[in-house]
């Protein structure tokens, strides 16, 4: 089984505009999530997808490779699969496509191997997505969180910007959040390109509701370190606090 890398990434964000090349120790936020990603050794291949060129050139000072995508993605599974398809790269059906977003700064090599150990080609899951676990009360309500439930088999049973499950009779009860951490079958990924777009990922703007409206497996693997998606310019002060304390930024950054 082959393993392939893709870090989808776009100027357009509505929340943090030109958010992947934002300065965060002094290093565009897109670069970051290259170099964590890449002490993964086993990727076949890791490349930046990208229609804006601005963050193609910051990709490539910074040692990455880059594909161009279309500018009229909406969702970042649309973009990969598109990346995958340009490169010519023609995955087997049960090779492995995994998508970490532009922005998840704090993604690890153990964290992108725990994902691809839990995929099993007789499974029949359609994507393995990492969760972190919450721990801040504020996170909860926070509407750019995107939590997900969690049966007790890993299966993940709903995706909601609103905090689940519910706190209200079980105040300790623990909040895992959606990571843009993600891995796909091949043969799955170019399928879920050509679904169409479904009622409840509409509403919650969540586009593995896609797959869970339509009958397929999305197998979470937990963690317990916290994780940070930059989706405001607060994320981003946040991140540069807790980088000064991570173990990985010495091994890349200069």
């Amino acid at each position: 089984m082959r393993i392939f890398g893709v870090i989808p990434a776009r100027m357009g964000s509505s929340r943090f505009p030109g958010k992947p090349l934002a300065p965060l120790m002094a290093m565009p936020v897109v670069c970051h999530v290259f170099h964590r990603s890449r002490m993964f050794g086993d990727f076949e291949r890791l490349v930046v997808a990208t229609c804006d060129r601005e963050i193609e050139d910051a990709a490539i000072n910074c040692g990455a490779e880059s594909v161009t995508t279309s500018d009229r993605h909406e969702r970042a599974t649309d973009r990969v699969a598109e990346a995958i398809e340009v490169l010519g790269l023609r995955p087997a059906p049960d090779d492995l496509i995994v998508m970490v977003q532009g922005d998840e700064v704090f993604v690890s090599p153990e964290m992108i191997g725990n994902v691809v150990a839990a995929y099993k080609p007789t499974d029949n899951v359609a994507v393995v997505n990492l969760a972190s676990r919450l721990s801040r009360p504020e996170d909860f309500a926070d509407a750019n969180t995107v939590k997900v439930a969690i049966a007790p088999d890993g299966r993940a049973l709903y995706f909601s910007r609103s905090p689940i499950p519910s706190q209200s009779r079980e105040s300790s009860a623990p909040i895992y959040q959606q990571t843009g951490l993600m891995a796909f079958p091949a043969k799955f990924l170019s399928e879920f390109a050509k679904l169409p777009s479904t009622p409840l990922e509409q509403i919650e703007s969540v586009d593995l509701l896609r797959l869970l409206e339509n009958g397929h497996r999305v197998q979470m693997v937990k963690t317990e370190i916290e994780t940070i998606g930059i989706d405001t310019p607060e994320d981003l002060a946040r991140a540069e606090t807790m980088m000064r304390y991570d173990p990985l930024v010495s091994e890349y950054i200069t």
